[in-house]
């Protein structure tokens, strides 16, 4: 695979995200779409707001906006937010652009003419204090399975387990939390996603191995459970319309009641993953409209997503693990339905010539807590991301976070943790070490890389174990391995550190130049390494680093073995200390942040 196709779930668009969000999706794809671009990698990292559903319509409703004026301050908010803290997305579309609208409509068209969409009347919960139906996620209750007294009436928090509203005990609406709620009918589009069940075991058992252990989990208890029928529509005003396009008809001749389907929009469950495909398109009229030209022919976009035009791109996903089923069933039974055909006795059969990818790679990642608790905006409990820039720099937190990626188990978030792990990684030994070696090139000599000299020994090692440690965090990189990859990176500050201080050119300078002058340039040359591989975790910083000993910005990841890795910086190059990279936390601020965000909840 020579491309690399990298999306990231989409921030719904209520609200700022917290750091838990960032954690779970969007950072770690900023991190391997960073890797890839430096492999030289052609590289597209796409994301988007999340802007239908119900919590859309309140939000607004509670902002005294419209939804579409609600939708296109929220995003610009969030769009900004990621880019100071360093998210290289390639385009951060709208789940709400007419690219999606258009695509959202013509799937579920093609859907309907396969058979895989049906008109159902369903029981809907529909609110008296509130005067109106109420989404399943806006009926709250305790769960039948474990006893969890707030689970939503889509999918239990606790357990994971997909819920309809009827399955609650002592439902309630979650808007104003009156019991006054009744059953009404009402007609929606099922996707007959229990006729994909043999289908989507067979592609997930085939990704054993290559997905974590963590997704392959979720996603088959979600079929050994029985796979369900899923609505596609809600009776809501904002989303995609579903009457406002021309359907055809179904394999039995019969075509949607459109009448019957007025009022209606499509599920944002079932339109937000089609803006992965949608934001790209965006992306490549947006890069169309840059050049004062037209909006290009879908290949331009489809070359990424559909046919042989893709049978080159590795598709990656990242996101938190209560994505995860809508990422393995909902969204593959949407393009399985779009590119294969099911005949009566459950054979498939591919219909569509130029197929939409399904994903290579899935990424999920489990939860980061504060203290052991939610992230909670009423509570004002946890950091979110505008705040968490009023206080420090963004890599601090990239760093941190990366550091304690929630791979294998949760996470958690405490400002004791936090501050002793940035002073240590960050300052004290990344920092000081660019630090001590530049200044002391300054001040010794004269601020440029020195020549003489040849290496001994101890530079031997050096390149033996730079070598070893490189291929190790490449390595890991490659394989998504967040946390492992920073703790490998931070052992490659740590070889610096140890060198430099065995090498000691401040002690030799005084009785041989030239053991100095080695002692400097590979020193040096470390500077410059290290500003390389830090740049998909801390981009800020290394950029400073890089510019430091003259190298441009970003930088190819270094390839190679031995002496080759430290030969960037030629002699006579100029070099100049930057000012201090990163600045201890003090205990003082650490205090005063944990008592304004909270600090353990006390029982």
């Amino acid at each position: 695979m020579s491309r690399i196709l990298i999306t990231s779930a989409l921030p719904y668009i209520n609200g700022v995200k917290h750091l838990g969000t960032l954690a779970g999706s969007m950072l770690p794809a900023d991190v391997y779409a960073r890797f890839q671009r430096a492999l030289g990698r052609e590289t597209l990292y796409i994301c988007a707001t999340d802007e239908h559903g119900t919590p859309t319509e309140l939000a607004a409703a509670a902002a005294g906006q419209d939804p579409a004026t609600f939708c296109a301050e929220q995003h610009q908010v969030q769009h900004d937010l990621g880019r100071r803290f360093g998210l290289s997305w390639d385009h951060f579309g709208r789940s709400s652009s007419p690219q999606n609208h258009r695509l959202t409509q013509r799937f579920a068209r093609e859907l309907w003419e396969a058979g895989f969409l049906e008109e159902r009347i369903t029981q809907q919960v529909y609110s008296n204090a509130d005067q109106r139906f109420l989404p399943d996620r806006y009926v709250i209750g305790t769960c039948p399975h474990c006893g969890y007294d707030a689970a939503r009436g889509d999918q239990c928090e606790n357990c994971t387990r997909v819920l309809d509203p009827a399955d609650l005990i002592n439902p309630r609406s979650a808007v104003s939390g009156s019991p006054d709620i009744e059953i009404r009918g009402s007609k929606h589009l099922f996707l007959r996603q229990s006729l994909f069940s043999d289908k989507l075991r067979s592609w997930i058992d085939g990704k054993k191995g290559d997905w974590p252990l963590l997704v392959t989990s979720i996603a088959l208890k979600w079929l050994d459970e029985g796979l369900q029928d899923r609505g596609v529509t809600r009776d809501l005003e904002w989303g995609v319309p579903v009457n406002a396009f021309e359907w055809g008809a179904n394999p039995d001749g019969v075509v949607p009641d459109i009448e019957g389907l007025a009022g209606k929009v499509f599920y944002v469950w079932f339109d937000a993953p089609i803006e992965y495909i949608a934001a790209t398109w965006e992306w490549a009229d947006a890069q169309a409209a840059e050049a004062g030209q037209d909006p290009p022919a879908d290949a331009v976009w489809e070359r990424w997503w559909r046919g042989p035009a893709a049978a080159d791109v590795s598709y990656v996903e990242f996101m938190g693990k209560d994505n995860v089923p809508f990422h393995t069933v909902g969204f593959p039974c949407t393009l399985i339905g779009v590119n294969e055909r099911r005949s009566a006795d459950g054979a498939w059969s591919v219909a569509n010539p130029e197929p939409w990818k399904l994903v290579d790679r899935l990424k999920g990642f489990n939860w980061l807590d504060y203290y052991g608790g939610k992230f909670s905006t009423s509570q004002q409990r946890g950091v979110f991301m505008d705040h968490a820039l009023e206080l420090l720099a963004p890599d601090y937190w990239r760093w941190w976070v990366c550091a304690n990626a929630p791979e294998g188990s949760d996470a958690t978030f405490t400002w004791e943790q936090f501050q002793a792990q940035v002073n240590a990684d960050l300052a004290d030994v990344l920092g000081n070490f660019v630090n001590r070696i530049l200044k002391f090139t300054e001040t010794r000599f004269d601020g440029v890389v020195p020549d003489g000299g040849e290496p001994g020994e101890l530079e031997a090692r050096l390149h033996a174990d730079v070598a070893a440690k490189l291929a190790e965090l490449t390595g890991l990189m490659e394989d998504i391995e967040i946390r492992k990859s920073a703790q490998a990176l931070r052992q490659l500050w740590v070889l610096g550190n140890a060198y430099l201080t065995e090498a000691a050119p401040w002690t030799a300078v005084k009785t041989d130049r030239d053991r100095a002058a080695v002692a400097v340039r590979t020193g040096l040359n470390l500077v410059a390494l290290f500003a390389k591989v830090a740049e998909p975790f801390i981009p800020f910083a290394a950029e400073t680093v890089a510019r430091a000993v003259g190298e441009g910005f970003p930088g190819r990841w270094p390839q190679g073995e031995g002496a080759g890795l430290l030969q960037i910086l030629e002699p006579g190059r100029p070099v100049k200390a930057p000012e201090v990279l990163f600045r201890k936390v003090e205990d003082a601020q650490a205090a005063a942040w944990r008592e304004r965000f909270g600090g353990p909840e006390r029982a």
